[in-house]
């Protein structure tokens, strides 16, 4: 580190290659952050007894949670969607399998290294089910659990929520008021709006065949966007949907029959692309179209087979749950239940044949919300993928596929949480991860790592009902620490050398006479 300073100081590292440097490590030295505790204001309905064989530990000094720590839930249900607001890296919101929906203030703790318990700051509660024959209130939160959580990119106060209600709710963070209902008339797995498009058009993947759009400003599902093999049904339910961040009317849809499609919801048939696993040249090799013929739009006039595209091309040979875009939107990672990650060129859709190995855990029904680090805090082709693995977060290189590290502490295997008629056990498992960055304006995260009070953090939800933070481990007051035993350590070996030499100086000093 001295040396880096020292290299900086005199001009033969540049400030930005320096920061490259220092943000770097912080990406691999995150590590769970048990001092930051969620509490939703919820409490057992029956006295809990804990021993110290039920307490939650992980790696690292001083990491264990003490037997009579109070048991506290984010939801007492299970935690199912989080959102981070990508302004200022402030405002954290949770939805539950109860519906619930509830808004946490980060900033509550001023000192990022003094342990803080967050109680949220609004709350919305589970709507009432309607009584029969009487139409559910549109002012009134969702009636089951939520599926899917996210901020509105260009307003931090307006968050957008959905559920297995077949509902899509636009909701205000500061009042926590529903603004506007959206009945999709199918279960909403996950919804995605563009990061940089002056359309107000929110993606959805849901049990139906095909991708619906909701405009914001009419207040209607303008379009249905099908392939012709979806026409019969047959393809199955979506399950994850992501625009591009460099194009505003391209967008990715992940589905139950293994595909993934690239859409351009300007043109009428709207498919552009399929992408295909068997497929590591892409269409820009010889003897294929030109490269005005491209899955970001530019897709020039023909059917799918005359641009060298399979129509039976598969992505992976399980559901597609999982899909999300680098920020300079150059590849497109996706996720299936085969238990591959593969990432594509989103110049030429080519397979870029990164291999994960074989940890990867994905069996969830339902989107797999993973992200890559933000463009411009690693080096080139250096980027990160933060993968929720079930019961832990991989942290891999995105390109090789190089496991970085392994975030584990989830808690505990089997959890109990609240149900409407008392309580069930569940295999507990990771449901949610966001990253807390800020100053994201044009890209789809916060460029800078961390919000005001912290360096840098990743949240997770869980379905034990807890929600934990991990954060990057920083050089400085440890260092100091150590420096400081260090020079107490030669202080002390000084004085017993000392006291040995006088020892020996006042023995060897004496005169002795002989008689």
């Amino acid at each position: 580190m001295n040396s880096l300073l020292f290299e900086r100081s005199t001009g033969n590292v540049a400030p930005r290659e320096f920061a490259v440097v220092q943000t770097e490590k912080l990406l691999k030295s995150f590590r769970s952050a048990l001092r930051f505790r969620f509490d939703g204001g919820e409490r057992p309905a029956r006295p809990v007894v804990r021993d110290a064989s039920s307490a939650i530990t992980t790696p690292g000094p001083s990491s264990a949670v003490r037997p009579d720590t109070p048991l506290l839930w984010a939801h007492q249900a299970g935690v199912t969607a989080l959102a981070l607001e990508r302004f200022d890296g402030r405002i954290l919101i949770s939805g539950g399998a109860d519906a619930a929906i509830k808004i946490w203030d980060l900033e509550q703790c001023a000192n990022p290294s003094v342990s803080h318990t967050y109680r949220p700051v609004a709350s919305v509660p589970r709507a009432e089910i309607p009584a029969p024959g009487t139409q559910p209130s549109s002012s009134a939160g969702h009636r089951f659990g939520i599926t899917h959580l996210s901020f509105y990119p260009f307003d931090s106060d307006a968050f957008l929520s959905s559920s297995f209600d077949q509902t899509l709710k636009l909701w205000s963070a500061g009042s926590a008021r529903v603004s506007g209902t959206f009945n999709l008339g199918a279960k909403v797995y996950t919804h995605a709006t563009s990061p940089i498009a002056s359309h107000l058009l929110v993606a959805c993947a849901t049990q139906h065949p095909s991708v619906r759009l909701v405009d914001l400003r009419s207040s209607a599902a303008v379009q249905s966007l099908a392939s012709p093999g979806q026409s019969s049904g047959t393809a199955g339910a979506n399950l994850a949907v992501s625009w591009s961040p460099i194009h505003e009317h391209v967008l990715a849809s992940g589905g139950v029959d293994g595909a993934v499609r690239i859409w351009d919801i300007r043109k009428s048939s709207g498919l552009v692309a399929l992408l295909d696993q068997e497929d590591s040249l892409g269409i820009l090799h010889p003897g294929r179209t030109p490269a005005s013929s491209r899955p970001d739009g530019g897709a020039a006039a023909g059917s799918l087979p005359n641009r060298g595209i399979r129509m039976s091309a598969k992505a992976h040979t399980g559901p597609v749950n999982g899909l999300t875009w680098t920020d300079d939107g150059s590849f497109i990672v996706s996720a299936g239940h085969d238990r591959r990650i593969r990432v594509w060129d989103a110049a030429t859709g080519a397979n870029t044949l990164a291999n994960f190995g074989p940890t990867i855990r994905n069996n969830q029904l339902g989107s797999l919300m993973m992200f890559t680090s933000p463009t411009g805090l690693t080096r080139h082709k250096r980027e990160l993928l933060f993968f929720p693995n079930e019961s832990e977060i991989l942290v891999m290189d995105l390109h090789d596929g190089a496991m970085i590290t392994r975030l584990r502490g989830m808690g505990p295997s089997i959890a109990a949480v609240a149900a409407q008629r008392g309580e069930r056990t569940l295999k507990n498992r990771l449901t949610s991860i966001v990253w807390r960055g800020a100053g994201g304006g044009g890209s789809s995260s916060g460029t800078v790592m961390g919000g005001r009070n912290a360096p840098g953090a990743v949240y997770s939800g869980h379905l034990d009902g807890q929600i934990r933070a991990w954060m990057p481990q920083l050089e400085g007051l440890d260092d100091e620490g150590e420096d400081n035993d260090v020079d107490e350590a030669s202080g002390a070996r000084a004085k017993k050398r000392k006291a040995l030499d006088d020892a020996f100086k006042s023995l060897m000093g004496r005169q002795i006479t002989f008689s």
